[in-house]
């Protein structure tokens, strides 16, 4: 019998490293599924249909393989904040997120095509007071375009942050000790057998 692959549904090389970081042996191949939403989806259930579409979307091509999808938001006030889709988005973004304290929901679902596992994980951020240099000085440095909520917790936006309440991987785009627990769940593990 073949060894089943980990198959990662995303193009997000933040998860890729955290993967590889905690041993894991996987492929790339992003998802192209549908992204709509209904505007009453919660963040929370937005980011786990993301996830699962993800995942389902990349596992019909892959019979017998594992597959992980994820999906990131940000809320303030339950209002869903994407990927800016531009510079004075993401400078009106960071506005909004200036002395704030928000919530970045992640989702992932994990399929071999006949059992699928999902769950959320959220984590409150509160970020700094940020003056209109802070900001266009962060925005010009492009790091804020491909991320939720317009900043990376793990790269220049860390000096945004002032402090945050659970699970720091999750705001950088995936629960990697909860995400592990169930990899484990499908056969798949890193170096550390959990």
């Amino acid at each position: 019998m073949k060894k089943r692959r980990l198959i990662v549904a995303s193009a997000s090389p933040r998860r890729r490293e955290l993967l590889a970081q905690a041993g894991f042996e996987f492929l790339v191949e992003p998802s192209d599924a549908d992204e709509t939403l209904a505007d009453f989806v919660t963040p929370a259930m937005a980011v786990e249909q993301l996830a699962e579409r993800k995942a389902r979307s990349v596992a019909e091509k892959h019979s017998g393989d594992v597959v992980l999808g994820c999906d990131t938001i940000v809320a303030l006030d339950g209002e869903k904040l994407g990927k800016p889709q531009s510079a004075d988005d993401a400078k009106a973004m960071l506005r909004r997120l200036s002395g704030q304290t928000h919530t970045v929901y992640t989702g992932v679902c994990i399929t071999d095509g006949t059992r699928t596992e999902r769950f959320v994980s959220a984590t409150d951020v509160t970020f700094y007071p940020l003056s209109a240099q802070t900001i266009d000085d962060y925005v010009a440095t492009g790091e804020p375009m491909d991320k939720a909520g317009a900043y990376g917790i793990q790269g220049l936006g860390s000096v945004l942050v002032q402090s945050f309440s659970g699970d720091y991987f999750t705001v950088v785009g995936l629960p990697l000790a909860q995400c592990a627990r169930v990899l484990a769940v499908f056969g798949i593990e890193g170096k550390i057998k959990l």
